[in-house]
């Protein structure tokens, strides 16, 4: 495995509904992103390999970008994954900051690899993002890049085992009830080995 920043063009973008991210407006916050560092299409194409064509159609929720995809434009705009999926800010609220989320209400994004559900997305300015996340990939051979975002995550399995992959490390089995602390700017990617997809509660730290 290893990280990749070839061109990217419109039939990446694979058109089946379980290969996409989904959206939650990816497009807004990739032009809110672009916009206020002053980038135009052809900045970001050069940053991130992906083409200009592409990078408008997302822009313009025309097109749903492949995990891959998701993560070469994270490394170039500078930012990290939660801050890339997290929803677009809405008007500011006088009351406290808390949010409940009842089981499986959360915000869902299928990948072939993973299904996350981010949770407490509509708290603003928050210091992590919690989600969880149902782990369908089965062999390393799955993920073409390492998954790696910046600042450090908190990871608890819930339910089934995993083998945690990092990048210059042994892979690491964790059962459920086990749990870790890492720097997530390290590449990693996580398999399931129980019978059952794993589920894994993560909580993320933006690098600053």
């Amino acid at each position: 495995m290893s990280d990749t920043n070839e061109s990217t063009s419109s039939s990446d973008l694979m058109a089946h509904p379980k290969d996409l991210v989904e959206p939650l407006q990816l497009g807004e916050r990739l032009r809110a992103f672009r916009l206020a560092r002053r980038w135009t299409l052809e900045d970001v194409r050069q940053r991130t390999g992906v083409a200009r064509s592409t990078l408008s159609k997302i822009e313009n929720d025309q097109l749903s970008p492949t995990f891959t995809v998701v993560q070469k434009l994270v490394t170039g705009l500078g930012i990290n994954l939660p801050q890339l999926l997290r929803q677009p800010l809405s008007p500011p609220r006088n009351a406290g900051r808390r949010e409940l989320n009842r089981a499986g209400d959360g915000h869902r994004h299928p990948t072939p690899t993973y299904e996350h559900e981010l949770l407490a997305s509509r708290i603003q300015h928050k210091h992590m993002v919690p989600f969880k996340t149902v782990v369908r990939a089965r062999d390393i051979k799955e993920f073409p890049d390492w998954v790696r975002h910046g600042g450090e995550e908190f990871l608890l399995v819930l339910e089934g085992a995993i083998l945690l992959y990092c990048e210059g490390e042994e892979p690491l089995q964790l059962e459920c009830g086990d749990s870790l602390y890492f720097d997530s700017s390290m590449g990693h990617a996580k398999v399931s080995i129980s019978p059952e997809d794993a589920v894994v509660l993560s909580v993320c730290t933006d690098a600053d």
